[in-house]
């Protein structure tokens, strides 16, 4: 699932692979997938944005969104894969396929559900909405941000579900979590009342530092780019360090289900009690 790191990499790798590409046709889905969105029937966006060109690429929270020269905008959210292929290239099965006149195009693939939505900036989608509102953690207004909804939060919501849920902080879930909060040293089981200011500095600093490292290697090795490749950050707690010892104490990495979802940690760096 794609989250903030890699929106930021594939609206930058968009920005340098289709920007200034003309849609030459759309083709809707291969096959049908009930929990693929669209607005309206995906067989009428050929029509919409045949002809014309792509002008910009942006990430923001979940979303990774295209604008056209027409002025319609398509947004994917993290559970769209995105992938840039030549005339050389199979793409198999698909949700949508974008192709331009000089023979590349774009690919959209679901795997468990995610929305594929062609708009005119009129989007009403409540995810979209706080995507687009919140203050990016790589914004110098970010301190202020994370310390106004901190304080808003109940004493006894656990960090996990502080920072990955409820969309207070679009675009970090599960997946980035992790590592955060493995350096802030902090269990994801805690409640906020357990953490010390000293503690509750260190989570934001902890956010921005790890989310910009993330996205300055093109996101999560767990996540691939739009040609396919795994991207370059090496995740520290994640499926791919399961078992592994930690690396900092050498204690074997756990995990546990939690709040609908897997959490990694080091049972000795981050003590739940």
């Amino acid at each position: 699932m794609l989250e903030f790191p890699e929106v930021i990499n594939i609206s930058r790798q968009l920005q340098e692979t289709v920007v200034g590409k003309t849609v030459r046709s759309v083709l809707p889905p291969t096959k049908r997938h009930k929990f693929c969105w669209f607005n309206g029937d995906p067989a009428d966006y050929e029509a919409k944005i045949a002809g014309s060109k792509i002008a910009s690429a942006t990430g923001f929270g979940m979303f990774v969104e295209i604008q056209f020269e027409n002025g319609l905008k398509l947004c994917i959210d993290d559970g769209v894969n995105a992938r840039f292929m030549t005339e050389n290239e199979t793409p198999g099965n698909f949700q949508l396929l974008i192709e331009f006149t000089d023979n590349t195009f774009l690919v959209f693939t679901v795997a468990m559900y995610g929305g594929i939505v062609l708009h005119d900036d009129l989007y009403k989608n409540d995810y979209y909405q706080k995507s687009q509102a919140a203050v990016s953690p790589l914004s110098p207004d970010f301190e202020r941000y994370f310390s106004d909804i901190l304080a808003a939060s109940k004493p006894n919501l656990s960090i996990k579900a502080f920072i990955a849920t409820e969309q207070r902080f679009p675009g970090i879930g599960n997946g980035v979590l992790q590592d955060i909060l493995f350096e802030a040293r902090i269990h994801p089981k805690r409640k906020i009342k357990s953490l010390t200011d000293e503690e509750k500095s260190n989570l934001r600093k902890s956010i921005v530092h790890v989310l910009t490292e993330m996205a300055e290697k093109g996101g999560r090795d767990t996540e691939k780019d739009i040609f396919g490749n795994a991207c370059s950050y090496v995740t520290r707690l994640s499926k791919n360090t399961y078992g592994s010892p930690c690396p900092i104490c050498g204690t074997i990495i756990e995990k546990e289900q939690y709040l609908g979802g897997v959490i990694y940690f080091c049972p000795e760096c981050q003590k739940e009690g």
